[in-house]
């Protein structure tokens, strides 16, 4: 079966969505593909991160993951994005990134990319649902092919249930309150193997 890459690519201002995304990294390579790990640009000023210590302390610890370009979008056979709801929409940081994505997009390289989504936010129903149905929006636009968790495996069923994909609830500690670990793992592994089906299917044509 083909080998596959994954980029899992996340926005986070605290940290929610960093361990999202190290969770997938960790379950797309235990699934035999090649992984790695990378952020949306913070574009929020300074003056709005230094008014949250926690954002500040969270920018400044992962100040070496490398941000991500429109060559490892090309590079990848499967993306997984993790982020947080804003307003039941995409983070414009993430936003801002995806509208440079056009060039790629009308050269038809971002077609049967495999893609999945993970979010999070402050209460059961903050928009987490919303938040994954809008990247998938964008993604139906690409041509690429989503591939959710639905209710594949049990483990989304203790994480929440929610079958867009994982997501995640953060109380006024900034503490996750659903263990979606394993959900994580089992969203990239599903992930990964559909990326292989797909990119098996298109080498035997």
């Amino acid at each position: 079966m083909a080998n596959v890459k994954v980029a899992v690519i996340y926005y986070s201002s605290t940290g929610t969505n960093y361990q999202l995304a190290q969770w997938a990294e960790e379950g797309a390579k235990a699934s035999g593909a090649e992984a790695k790990l990378l952020k949306f640009a913070e574009t929020a000023p300074s003056a709005a991160i230094d008014s949250n210590i926690a954002w500040r302390a969270h920018v400044d610890a992962t100040i070496d993951v490398p941000e991500v370009t429109l060559d490892d979008l090309e590079w990848a056979d499967a993306y997984i994005f993790s982020m947080p709801s804003r307003f039941g929409n995409l983070p414009a940081q993430m936003k801002q990134f995806l509208d440079t994505t056009g060039g790629l997009w009308f050269n038809g390289i971002l077609t049967n990319k495999v893609v999945s989504g993970m979010s999070s936010a402050n209460n059961l129903h903050g928009g987490q649902e919303a938040t994954v149905k809008a990247l998938y929006t964008t993604m139906m636009h690409w041509g690429a092919i989503i591939a959710a968790p639905g209710y594949t495996d049990p483990v989304t069923y203790g994480a929440g249930g929610n079958p867009y994909g994982t997501s995640v609830t953060i109380d006024q500690e900034g503490n996750m309150k659903e263990d979606v670990a394993d959900a994580v793992k089992h969203q990239a592994k599903r992930t990964t193997t559909v990326a292989k089906w797909v990119k098996q299917g298109m080498l035997s044509e």
